[in-house]
């Protein structure tokens, strides 16, 4: 089933790494990441972009929704939007930054629906990470999410904006219920969807040993987070994001799966 907005109808990798102080020990956090995208066993287009810059530690997913020459547009637009970022000195700028670019892309939307597509929607969820220094940020809309692994646990870090998470948060619904519900791919928030986005933010700590996960809905409605856990305790980000690929895919993903991992380890070398 494809993804829906309100009802409505909607492989390659990339290895590196860049370097931040940690001031506490005072020896660099080398974060390495890794990312990945596959159409998945059963489409033949994949609506999916992942976007990479490790040197100014942005990472992101999006989903396209709307069919061929539409949901790929709306994800693929997001990501050179992003990539048209520079290196921030100041997490506020950063975060201004990356939500000015993502409207800017809503309203692209917008425009290019009503003039190329007879205003049907054309969108794309994202989550969108930034590490600077010992803080992380992640900036989303839609059911793209991010997860943190710390000491063991995994954590989902984003809310989705779907039905059923409303559902859910509401308490009208089991997360049993959840799990299998017939209205699962509806969601509720979308870049190019409405005239005025919200993206939520959340702040958080990024420490030596972490890993971050960035990833669509492909990945997690075809992969158990035991198995998600027991990927990202492989010591190298590009056997991580293999191995979440290929379990989905194992496990016959029926949906484009894409996945950004980034992980953070000390350097041997001193400041």
């Amino acid at each position: 089933m494809g993804r829906q907005w309100l009802g409505s109808t909607l492989p390659h990798d990339i290895g590196s790494k860049f370097q931040v102080n940690d001031i506490t020990i005072r020896r660099p956090v080398l974060w390495s990441s890794a990312a990945a995208t596959d159409p998945g066993t059963v489409r033949a287009i994949n609506e999916d972009a992942i976007f990479s810059n490790p040197e100014i530690g942005l990472w992101a997913v999006a989903d396209g929704m709307g069919g061929h020459e539409a949901g790929d547009v709306a994800s693929n637009m997001i990501a050179e939007s992003l990539n048209q970022i520079g290196e921030q000195t100041q997490i506020d700028d950063f975060i201004s930054t990356i939500e000015n670019s993502i409207k800017d892309v809503n309203c692209c939307l917008l425009e290019y629906s009503h003039t190329q597509h007879e205003g049907r929607v054309i969108g794309s969820t994202v989550a969108v990470l930034f590490i600077m220094e010992q803080t992380g940020v992640c900036l989303w809309a839609g059911d793209s999410r991010l997860y943190r692994f710390r000491n063991s646990e995994l954590k989902q870090m984003t809310t989705d904006h779907s039905h059923v998470s409303e559902l859910l948060r509401d308490g009208l619904i089991s997360p049993e219920e959840a799990e299998n519900h017939p209205e699962a791919n509806v969601i509720t928030r979308a870049v190019g969807t409405y005239e005025h986005l919200q993206l939520d933010v959340e702040v958080f700590d990024a420490r030596v040993g972490d890993a971050f996960l960035l990833c669509s809905d492909g990945l997690y409605n075809a992969v158990e987070h035991e198995k998600i856990r027991s990927c990202l305790l492989n010591e190298h980000v590009t056997d991580s994001a293999d191995c979440l690929i290929e379990a989905a895919l194992h496990n016959n993903a029926a949906d484009n799966v894409s996945v950004v991992v980034v992980k953070g380890t000390h350097s041997n070398i001193a400041d």
